[in-house]
């Protein structure tokens, strides 16, 4: 039978379960990230919530490094669209830009975006069940 020496009471309205593994919770919550690295996933995932986005990382991925009206064109989306998109993936560090006289040209900012990106596509393409 399981020690509960270690088990902690809750709130009754809090959990249907009366009793907790309190190593187990503390343990958790150690390992937990912090308020700030938690704040800031939120926001890479709210960012990459948007399907412009998505279709511009997409495009990114497929093609390498590409000038707004070719990223325009590939995604279907207007030039002010395109570099509004663009401006807040590089604000948030996702894409990086390089200039060649009055021309830019984007690319993922490194290999972390692609496999965030590619292991999303796996996971919806697991099958349910």
């Amino acid at each position: 039978m399981k020690d509960r020496s270690n088990v902690v009471a809750l709130d009754p309205d809090a959990c249907s379960t009366p009793v907790v593994d309190a190593e187990r919770v503390a343990s958790v919550r150690g390992s937990l990230p912090s308020e700030d690295t938690v704040q800031d996933l939120s926001r890479v995932f709210g960012l990459l919530s948007d399907p412009g986005r998505l279709r511009m990382m997409a495009a990114l991925l497929e093609g390498g490094e590409m000038c707004v009206c070719d990223l325009a064109a590939a995604t279907g989306q207007s030039m002010s669209a395109a570099s509004h998109a663009l401006r807040l993936l590089r604000a948030h560090r996702v894409v990086k830009v390089r200039r060649a006289g009055r021309m830019a040209y984007y690319r993922l900012a490194d290999s972390h975006v692609r496999m965030l990106f590619d292991l999303a596509i796996t996971h919806i393409g697991h099958e349910e069940g």
